[in-house]
């Protein structure tokens, strides 16, 4: 995919590592829209980007419905979260255990909706934001792992039905496998799993080998949509040291 003026939708687009996806994909020529809650933040990301925003709750569904409608991108990038409280089994309350389920499962739903009821248009791509904790759990972090993976399947389920209904939408998901510093859930996840070790949260994202600054990120997810042998892949894992891994589905 040439990504040279397609139309692309980035949720939670002005900070972390969304920024640094929208940063790549503007580098690249694309006509990027940020989706956001902070007004703020968008307005000083539209200054200095010149991307286009639109200030809305990723959890509302009728926003998620009214933006694929009237934007109707080529991609849309599901990137926005919430950063989990942080805290052992045993200190956590169901509130702060099931943040991750009330916002990025949540949102991925009425999101992934939208994608399939409006529908995008055939040909168009849809990535959804996971996380290693998908893979290998985070003790530290309540229900964040369970809420990544389910994001992972969900991303699975609308496959099943673009095919179903014959859209010729692609949905494919996005693993980062470390923890990033400079980003808001990166630095919570860091500093808590440090703390408890006794040690500093740099020599602890050290243990992941080579550091993925939220732009390298964004360069490592535009080529999940710029190469053709990941065109047909379905979960790809992404890390400093590996570039991009395919870890479901089949790369051509």
């Amino acid at each position: 995919m040439n990504l040279k003026d397609k139309n692309v939708v980035v949720t939670g687009g002005s900070r972390g590592l969304g920024l640094g996806l929208v940063e790549a994909l503007v580098a690249r020529g694309a006509r990027v829209t940020v989706v956001a809650r902070g007004a703020e933040a968008l307005e000083a990301l539209s200054a200095r980007l010149g991307v286009a925003t639109i200030c809305a709750d990723v959890t509302d569904e009728a926003a998620a419905h009214r933006i694929v409608g009237e934007v109707r991108p080529d991609i849309l990038a599901l990137n926005a979260g919430a950063a989990p409280r942080m805290g052992r089994l045993d200190q956590l309350s169901w509130h702060d255990f099931s943040v991750a389920w009330e916002t990025d499962v949540k949102a991925g739903l009425y999101w992934l909706q939208a994608a399939l009821n409006v529908p995008l248009n055939p040909g168009s791509r849809v990535l959804v934001g996971s996380s290693g904790a998908a893979v290998t759990g985070s003790q530290m972090s309540g229900g964040y792992g369970g809420a990544k993976r389910m994001l992972w399947f969900m991303t699975k389920y609308a496959n099943g039905v673009s095919q179903e209904k014959s859209l010729g939408i692609r949905f494919q998901a996005i693993v980062p496998r470390q923890m990033i510093l400079g980003t808001g859930i990166g630095d919570a996840a860091a500093n808590a799993y440090a703390d408890s070790m006794g040690i500093t949260p740099e020599q602890f994202v050290a243990r992941f080998g080579a550091p993925m600054p939220p732009r390298a990120f964004g360069d490592r997810v535009v080529s999940v949509l710029e190469d053709p042998r990941y065109a047909d892949g379905v979960v790809f894992g992404l890390n400093g040291d590996d570039g991009v891994t395919v870890m479901e589905g089949a790369a051509t």
